[in-house]
This record gives structure tokens, sequence and C-alpha cells, in this order.
């Protein structure tokens, strides 16, 4: 007789496209932990296996104690969401306590844990939604005032809204249609950090030299062993005290990670992490 195989569910990718070309396989063999490799109760940043299936393999150094008040819907939105938004505001982009952050795009799983870092770190904190839900969820969040990036003049408002100074930081998750404009609110020596685009924008660099200002990239894979163990000995406490709390959206069981793909491009706007469910 033949042996019975442990399989589990799995999407797997086969050719480039789009949300269409994910596709569901029910008899994935599951993945083997070898040394290095934990069962323990954590979040991770990375995986081995891959992280749309039922099981997966992630190295230790990419996994991080789970505090036992959240549960396994809250750790799918830690690990990248708060491990990135520390990484663009302190460690890449220096911000201060007293300093103004404006995030573009704070509704989202990055957005809403970069809110209540700033918030935590003493800065004065904006943000930006597309939804009357999104506004609201981005004030419960750590942000001071909140603006739709859907009104025509909504940037006039942020303008008023910083004062003469200028915002210090812009924490940008569309960078291709609002880096030019990011410039424009930036304070002196302001900086644009870069953690989302999804194409090309024309921008004029004379606007960086006018106050010196920065446009950095974010990228948390580049980050090194060390800056990722700083990234959790900042986040880990905030988690156990309170003063971060992993916002959840959307749930989508496996089959349906298409559709979450296709809800999160041509959607009308995020209100929290979107997180892919047994």
């Amino acid at each position: 007789m033949a042996a019975t195989r442990n399989v589990m569910r799995a999407i797997r990718v086969f050719e480039f496209g789009g949300p269409e070309v994910l596709r569901l396989q029910s008899d994935v063999l599951i993945p083997d932990p070898k040394e290095n490799q934990k069962g323990d109760r954590v979040f991770t940043i990375d995986t081995i296996s891959g992280g749309y299936a039922d099981y997966a393999v992630a190295a230790a150094d990419r996994v991080f104690p789970l505090p036992d008040k959240l549960d396994f819907r809250q750790g799918a939105a830690i690990g990248i969401p708060y491990f990135t938004a520390y990484r663009a505001l302190v460690q890449k982009g220096r911000a201060k306590a007293g300093e103004t952050v404006l995030v573009h795009g704070a509704s989202g799983g990055v957005g809403i844990a970069t809110c209540q870092i700033a918030r935590a770190y003493g800065l004065k904190v904006l943000g930006t939604a597309g939804t009357e839900e999104g506004m609201n969820l981005v004030l419960r969040n750590g942000a001071h005032q909140a603006f739709n990036h859907r009104e025509a003049n909504y940037l006039d408002k942020i303008k008023a809204c910083a004062g003469a100074g200028g915002v210090n930081i812009v924490i940008e998750m569309l960078s291709n249609v609002n880096l030019a404009a990011d410039l424009q609110l930036l304070s002196c020596g302001g900086r644009v950090m870069v953690v989302g685009c999804r194409g090309p924008i024309e921008i004029n660099p004379r606007d960086t030299m006018s106050k010196e200002s920065s446009i950095i990239g974010v990228s948390l894979y580049l980050a090194t062993e060390e800056e990722r163990r700083a990234c959790a000995a900042a986040v880990l406490p905030g988690l156990e005290g309170g003063c971060l709390r992993p916002a959840v959206g959307r749930g989508y069981a496996l089959p349906r990670a298409p559709q979450a793909h296709s809800d999160i491009l041509g959607g009308a706007g995020a209100a929290g992490k979107v997180v892919l469910l047994p």
C-alpha cells in the first residue's frame, strides 16, 4: 500500500499576469522544518516556503514571538507592516519628537502602523485616506488630523495644518502618484520615504534643491539582521504595552486570494491590513 502523503493547500503562480494567475492547489506537500526553522507561536517578516498556504516554514532569524494577547489574525498584520513603518520612520527617516509626519495613504497596514509608532514617538501625525471609514480609522490609530486624498484641495488643507515650517517627513505609499506633490509639502531638510510605488513619475529636481530635501527608498528586505532585531526591540514592547495595536481589515479565505488582490488593486480604499484566513 502506498504511504499517505501529508499535503496542504497553497497558492501557486506559474506565469506573469494579474490576480487571475494565482492558482489554488490542494496537493502541495507540507514543508518539513529543518534546523533553525521553528514551530513556536510567532509572527514572521519572511518565509522560505511561501506565505499563501496552510503551513509555512520560516528561518529562525525571520520570526519573532507573538504576544499572548494577540491572535494569529493580528499576528499576520505585524511583521512587514510594523517593521517597514519603523524602518521608514526611524531607521531611514531619522524621525524626532516634535517633527511633523504626513502618512500619505495611512489607512492600510503600513500606514496604520506608521501612525501608531509616530504618535508613540511624539510626532505630530497627519494622515490621508480615500474614504470616510479610512479617515476615521486613521484618527483612531494615532493621527492628529486626517485628510481625504480624493478631495481636490486636500493638499492646501495639509499645508495649512502643517504651518509655515512644512512637513518634516512624508511616508509615501503611492509615490508614482504623489511624489511631485510631496516635495511641495516638505520643510527645509525634509525627506520623503518611498515605501510604495506602482510606476514612474516625473518630478522637478529643483524642488529638492530649494529645500535641500531628500527622497529615500525603503526596503525591509535590505535590512541587516541587526536592523531587524532593532525593529523587533522597538515594536514588541509597544505590542505588549498596547500602544501598538494591529488593525486587521478584510479577511479572505485562502481560495479567494485572487479576489483579495483584485480588491486591493481596484478597491475604493484600504481599511487596515488585509489577511488570508485558514
